[in-house]
């Protein structure tokens, strides 16, 4: 608390006055938590040591004195800063890091607590070789949450020429659960690609699912308890180069006829942005699906080269685009 409190001071956070009359008085209090890892052991990362984010009040806010602040007589805190958490990232430069680390903590007191390992259910893991990102302890809790720990794994998570239709078999008379279910798994997709295709076609009968769907959606589940540790690699000594791969599926919806767009973009070997959605227009033909879908994945790879070059980072080669014929 002395540490916070220091902090908080140095960085102009608040001045203690007497209370001015007509004004209201809000409290505060320290809350502490422990943030664990996926494996147990107490996360370390590089936080701030106050939950301040000096940005400047324009309102009047009066606070009563924190737990180990000492004043005489009645005195208040008028806020200065409005109140909020947060974090910073790393970077791979070392000494760059090291010297923004120092910068930092001249400004707004900052404690390093470490690489970072586990932050909002992402498993992260480091090695020589690159960097790791995955969700298994999210994709237990999903699994023990729907109540199918200990179901039968399945290698694929969708069966082949399945179609599924928002009219064929039974509504659930409960369709709270099946949307809950659709959202943890869609959270899931940032690090399992492999499910993507099957969780967004799900997620078009959110607002009154059948049984056919709930059963596709268990199947998922089955798929999970088969590769609950599967992620996503970025390598570190891949080729820096954009390349990217788009298809179609031609009039593939049953209730509207519309074809469905996939593509992935890489970064070297490195997955980094991936998408399956339905065209927002029939197409006449397989070929003008393709067409469209080439150019998704053609919009979102200009966005990529714009980005690195907004961010000073140069590639110098032509991004490639595949689709087959």
């Amino acid at each position: 608390m002395a540490t916070e409190i220091v902090a908080l001071e140095a960085n102009n956070t608040w001045t203690v006055t007497p209370l001015t009359a007509l004004k209201n008085l809000i409290g505060c209090k320290w809350v502490y938590r422990i943030k664990y890892k996926f494996d147990g052991s107490i996360e370390s990362q590089l936080d701030v040591n106050n939950a301040f984010l000096h940005g400047d009040l324009i309102e009047e806010v009066y606070m009563a004195l924190p737990l180990g602040f000492h004043g005489k007589g009645e005195l208040v805190c008028k806020l200065n800063k409005s109140l909020y958490g947060l974090k910073q990232a790393s970077s791979n430069d070392q000494e760059e890091v090291n010297q923004f680390k120092v910068l930092l903590d001249q400004k707004f007191k900052l404690k390093d607590l470490g690489d970072l390992m586990f932050f909002l259910d992402l498993e992260v893991a480091r090695s020589e070789k690159g960097i790791v990102l995955c969700q298994r302890k999210y994709a237990l809790e999903v699994l023990k949450v729907a109540g199918l720990l200990g179901c039968k794994p399945v290698k694929k998570p969708m069966q082949q020429n399945v179609k599924l239709s928002k009219y064929g078999g039974d509504v659930l008379h409960d369709p709270s659960s099946y949307s809950r279910l659709i959202g943890r798994l869609l959270y899931l997709t940032i690090t399992q690609p492999d499910i993507t295709f099957v969780v967004h076609k799900l997620s078009q009968y959110m607002s009154k699912p059948r049984r056919p769907h709930l059963a596709t959606t268990h199947r998922i589940l089955q798929y999970l308890k088969n590769v609950p540790g599967t992620g996503i690699f970025f390598s570190s000594s891949a080729k820096f180069h954009v390349k990217g791969f788009a298809n179609s599926d031609w009039a593939s919806c049953p209730n509207t006829q519309r074809s469905v767009t996939g593509y992935c973009i890489f970064l070297g070997d490195s997955l980094i942005s991936w998408k399956s959605k339905k065209q927002p227009t029939v197409s006449r033909s397989s070929a003008e699906a393709k067409y469209r879908s080439m150019a998704v994945a053609t919009y979102k790879i200009v966005c990529i080269l714009y980005f690195l070059r907004d961010i000073q980072i140069e590639h110098n080669r032509e991004a490639l685009l595949f689709c087959d014929s």
